[in-house]
């Protein structure tokens, strides 16, 4: 009988535990949740406030003024966009007519041309075509392009 009543005591002894576990558990639970409610009636209070009419126009105000510049700043990240692939177009096209103009300096029916040390760097990069500034090192039996046309 004594063991009977020990195991029936250690079993109410292991219900009251848990159920003070469980207790403590819905007691933070409870406080958890109220801290929530709190916090989302406050936002409710915020969202409720009246707005003044000056506030509301000074928002719309705001609000117009954010959407043209967001208009403004499209239309300039085209326009510049559009002047960048130009740029680049134009650069790819000068690669290619200074790599046309040095393949023509090297063209041996040119001679062996260089050009006068006494012009401008800038003045050096000229068509071979259009000027006569290119002076043979050495004497060449040629015409150039300009006499035999």
């Amino acid at each position: 009988m004594i063991l009977v009543a020990a195991k029936q005591e250690a079993t109410w002894r292991e219900r009251a535990l848990n159920a003070e576990d469980a207790l403590k558990a819905a007691h933070a639970k409870i406080v958890q949740q109220r801290g929530r409610i709190g916090e989302l009636l406050g936002r409710i209070r915020d969202l409720e406030a009246e707005w003044t009419q000056d506030a509301i126009r000074r928002i719309t105000t705001e609000n117009t003024t954010l959407k043209q510049r967001v208009r403004q700043l499209t239309t300039d990240n085209r326009t510049l966009d559009e002047r960048l692939k130009a740029a680049r177009a134009n650069l790819r096209f000068q690669d290619r007519r200074l790599a046309d103009l040095e393949a023509q300096l090297a063209d041996p029916r040119h001679g062996d041309l260089r050009p006068d040390p006494d012009l401008p760097v800038a003045a050096r990069l000229v068509d071979v075509e259009t000027i006569t500034v290119y002076r043979p090192l050495r004497p060449t039996h040629h015409r150039s392009r300009r006499a035999a046309r």
